[in-house]
């Protein structure tokens, strides 16, 4: 690591990232969850207002104070494009063919454009573990009445995070760097 950078954890009072909290250097954990997207505009007007007006409420309803974080992260893939690799290998109609090498050159066209999936927490700053298990279950149950879905952050999600909002979405292996 170079001597002259700054690491994010001196000047943020981070801890540690351990299970799925972030640990403050004054003990405060910071978790939450992730709402898995669901595109509303491909509903109906009624059901569109009915997911609006249930976040409004679920919004309304939350005691503790939180904070909204889109982050976006870098998509992977590489597993769809191997698929389509080795249908290619296997198909032998050109017409196929055509349609399967026309899906890895959009594929390869989204990987060379750094196209990023965009994801949505909810973070809360608790002082223990219970409180972290309380508040999450009340936010997954509410979303739900939404229709939405909400999943506990993982270490992961919150090592990216702190790289997205912190380092220009550069992920770092050791400790996170802030540039000079």
């Amino acid at each position: 690591m170079n001597q002259n950078s700054s690491s994010t954890e001196n000047w943020i009072t981070v801890k540690e990232i351990n299970n799925n909290m972030i640990v403050l250097d004054n003990n405060k954990l910071v978790s939450g969850i992730k709402v898995l997207p669901r595109n509303i505009f491909i509903m109906d007007e009624i059901s569109q207002n009915r997911v609006i007006d249930e976040l409004r409420k679920f919004y309304n309803q939350i005691d503790f104070e939180f904070w909204l974080i889109v982050a976006d992260r870098p998509t992977n893939i590489d597993l769809y494009i191997s698929q389509l690799e080795l249908q290619l290998n296997n198909v032998s109609k050109p017409a196929i063919r055509k349609l399967i090498i026309d899906d890895i050159n959009k594929a390869d066209n989204f990987v060379q454009n750094d196209v990023v999936d965009t994801e949505y927490y909810i973070l809360f700053q608790a002082s223990t573990p219970e409180e972290i298990s309380k508040n999450n279950r009340t936010l997954i149950s509410n979303l739900a009445q939404s229709g939405l879905i909400g999943v506990q952050t993982s270490n992961e999600d919150l090592r990216m995070i702190l790289d997205n909002f912190l380092n220009g979405g550069k992920t770092f292996t050791e400790r996170t760097v802030t540039t000079q």
